[in-house]
């Protein structure tokens, strides 16, 4: 026999049902959906913050691919409802901590309100009209809410570890998926790919994607570009191998080395160079600078050699490679040290040019407060086409000159937030490597040393990763870099451990 407040419930879901059944049939299904949409999203929020996080983790990397079966008339509602989410669970998770007497502290309460005292002084001084001052802030800020939101949730080990075990099977998914569209070539190309672009009014609110590489030659998985599954991929991998270098007695060890079985094939079909590139440099910052693995050390120079002969005994012209549609993985990895396609990328206004003049012209005409949040080079003077600054400095819009983004999160927001803004970001950045550092070092659990040690190497990757694209602001990544960060400082505090 069911309680009183069994019978409650079901009788409310029965209920809310009912009014959606409703709505549907005498308004549409559209209105209905949103109803239950935002239902959903508040009860998850209010009554389960933490499973909500989690279904946002494993949202993300799906999101593309399903979101093109949404229509437009539902699309808005769809996509920013994860976004809607976040902000709720971080509002809960707050409240929750202060009604029971408690005031929420963190690591980067400091160089975050620093922070975000620049983006308003720059926002003011710049006299930014409010809706692009609160989109380009928006763009910024908004994954770092993540860390807060894991902070004040303070979840047990147990869920940390499943929460990882889940990505690590998102992972052999979406390698296993990658190395399937390689077999399998357009037909699974053509399936995965996302749609046509979006857009409210005059804002972006999903990009026109293109493919310009053969169909199966660069694998993508459901995360619809090439570059975003190598930094997906290369991030959890990093993880990994904190768990295999310091988790003794793993009773899934067999599952995880058939992750990196998967996994690394998969990461070089993506041809994502700052995939491959992270990845490498993480991996030897963890298994040669730290754990002083020799094996790895012997790996690496054989490496070298392996690949000196093969430009020596082939006769490669590693100067003169450029980018086309037709790359082998061989030619791909040498192209990125090319001088032909570094000439190419600067006079065609690729991310080499930005180097070079961000620094000359965007940073030296406001180099304290920056020119403000959403108006130069990452994705939200991208999506509101706001050409004010470039046209101002005489500069072109971007990539291509069509674009708006520049190809490089760390000088976006350097000529959005000036150096001020750059220091507090940096700080942040100090902040979360040490106190990792500190805990892989200090740490009793096998689980806190090993996700500490794994983000050691993330770190390094994120920030190459941010060299070469704005992953900073990609969910696909942002999300997952901002939550493990939250993870290391709620794992940290378990164990005694502050900087």
């Amino acid at each position: 026999m069911k309680s009183p407040d069994q019978t409650l419930k079901t009788l409310g879901v029965l209920g809310l049902l009912f009014v959606v059944l409703g709505v549907s049939v005498f308004f549409s299904f559209s209105i209905a959906f949103a109803v239950l949409l935002s239902l959903t999203v508040l009860t998850l929020a209010f009554r389960r913050p933490l499973w909500a996080l989690g279904f946002l983790g494993l949202y993300f990397p799906l999101e593309p691919f399903l979101m093109k079966w949404i229509s437009e008339e539902l699309f808005v509602i769809v996509r920013f409802a994860p976004e809607v989410l976040l902000y709720l669970v971080v509002v809960v998770a707050f409240w929750n901590r202060w009604k029971i007497g408690e005031r929420p502290r963190t690591l980067l309460d400091i160089p975050c309100l620093l922070f975000v005292i620049i983006l308003g002084t720059s926002v003011v001084l710049n006299l930014l009209p409010l809706d692009i001052a609160v989109i380009g802030a928006r763009q910024i800020l908004r994954f770092i809410l993540v860390f807060f939101a894991v902070v004040y949730l303070r979840p047990d080990r147990r869920v940390l570890r499943i929460f990882t075990i889940a990505m690590f099977a998102m992972i052999l998914f979406q390698s296993a998926l990658g190395i399937a569209q390689w077999i399998v070539g357009e037909r699974l190309d053509a399936f995965l790919f996302p749609s046509e672009g979006r857009f409210l009014g005059e804002l972006t609110l999903a990009p026109n994607a293109f493919r310009f590489w053969d169909p199966g030659s660069r694998v993508f998985g459901t995360l619809g570009r090439y570059d975003r599954l190598g930094t997906f991929l290369g991030f959890f991998l990093l993880i990994a191998v904190g768990v295999l270098y310091e988790v003794k007695h793993l009773r899934i060890r067999k599952e995880l080395w058939l992750i990196f079985l998967l996994g690394l094939p998969a990461l070089v079909l993506t041809y994502s160079r700052s995939g491959w590139f992270g990845f490498v440099l993480g991996f030897l910052l963890i298994a040669w600078v730290l754990k002083k693995d020799q094996r790895v050390k012997l790996a690496a120079g054989g490496f070298l050699i392996v690949v000196t002969a093969y430009v020596g005994v082939t006769g490669i012209v590693v100067n003169r490679l450029m980018d086309v549609p037709s790359q082998n993985v061989t030619e791909r990895f040498f192209e990125a040290f090319s001088y032909t396609r570094w000439q190419g990328e600067y006079y065609g206004l690729g991310r080499l040019f930005w180097v070079v003049n961000t620094p000359l012209h965007v940073i030296s005409s406001a180099p304290l407060f920056g020119h403000g949040p959403g108006t130069f080079g990452g994705g939200a003077v991208s999506a509101l086409r706001n050409t004010k600054v470039y046209d101002e400095l005489g500069l072109p819009f971007g990539v291509a000159g069509t674009e708006g983004y520049i190809d490089n999160n760390w000088l976006s927001l350097w000529g959005e937030t000036g150096t001020l803004g750059m220091v507090f970001y940096l700080w942040m950045f100090v902040l979360l490597f040490l106190l990792s550092f500190k805990l892989w070092r200090e740490g009793k659990d096998e689980f806190a040393r090993a996700v500490a040690l794994g983000f050691c190497g993330v770190m390094v990757a994120v920030a190459l990763n941010a060299f070469l694209a704005s992953f900073l602001e990609a969910r696909t990544l942002a999300f997952y870099f901002w939550g493990y960060a939250g993870v290391v400082v709620v794992l940290a505090d378990k164990e005694g451990i502050h900087l």
